[in-house]
């Protein structure tokens, strides 16, 4: 059974939909009720015991830097192409640390830290059971819980895809491999996910990490933002 060696946080993006507080902070150093949001995913990744954790940059990268100082094992790598590409680049630049690897967005709260495990049988995705209709990415599995498609564009009656996988050994060679042939190959608009998920499905076995409805909050908007802490109601008016 493979376990987590190390973390990859992406930080790279512009958070253009929650300006105007993202105009001079990096969205994962936004904070929440008191405390960055990248802060407390490090925090739940230090107490499961992974302390080796790359945080990749790009936008206001060097507001980033203090956190080498302030965490054991956390070092920083930029990515110079952040504007250019999608978040494919952000994984491109960092390829070199993937091996027992788990990969995370650095704007999202882990509530349950059980998520963050470095115990799992096999690559996937966490990922929660919807019956509604949602417009995030949706994951079909079967009776054993493999990924046997995925809707990008939303749907209903499967488990929606959350930005926290973790990656065996053997699939993260394959995943560094083919994310540098999309990069080589210049394209611009993909996710890095796009690579497993869409581009490569039949190269890779992956499965849904179940995860309760609660255990992850994704912040995509600063109207989202307020509804969870209050001090920003006025931001934005």
């Amino acid at each position: 059974m493979p376990k987590v060696e190390n973390a990859i946080i992406m930080a790279a993006g512009l958070g253009t939909r929650m300006r105007p507080l993202t105009n001079t902070i990096p969205k994962p150093l936004v904070k929440v009720n008191g405390h960055r949001m990248i802060e407390t995913i490090i925090q739940g990744l230090n107490k499961n015991g992974i302390t080796d954790i790359t945080v990749v940059t790009g936008y206001l990268a060097d507001k980033f830097n203090f956190l080498c100082d302030k965490y054991t094992g956390v070092s920083v790598i930029n990515n110079p192409y952040y504007q250019e590409y999608n978040n494919l680049s952000s994984l491109y630049v960092a390829r070199h640390k993937l091996k027992n690897t788990i990969i995370l967005d650095g704007d999202q709260l882990i509530d349950n830290l059980q998520v963050l495990d470095p115990t799992f049988d096999k690559s996937g995705y966490a990922g929660t059971w919807v019956d509604q209709w949602t417009d995030e990415w949706i994951m079909h599995a079967d009776d054993n819980g493999n990924i046997v498609s995925c809707d990008r564009d939303g749907g209903e009656k499967g488990y929606r895809l959350y930005s926290v996988s973790k990656w065996a050994a053997s699939d993260s060679a394959k995943l560094a491999n083919l994310v540098e042939d999309e990069f080589k190959a210049h394209n611009r608009d993909i996710y890095w996910d796009d690579v497993a998920m869409f581009k490569y499905p039949d190269q890779f076995d992956l499965t849904v990490h179940k995860v309760g409805p609660n255990d992850i909050i994704e912040i995509d908007s600063l109207d989202e933002l307020k509804a969870l802490d209050s001090s920003y109601k006025t931001i934005g008016e």
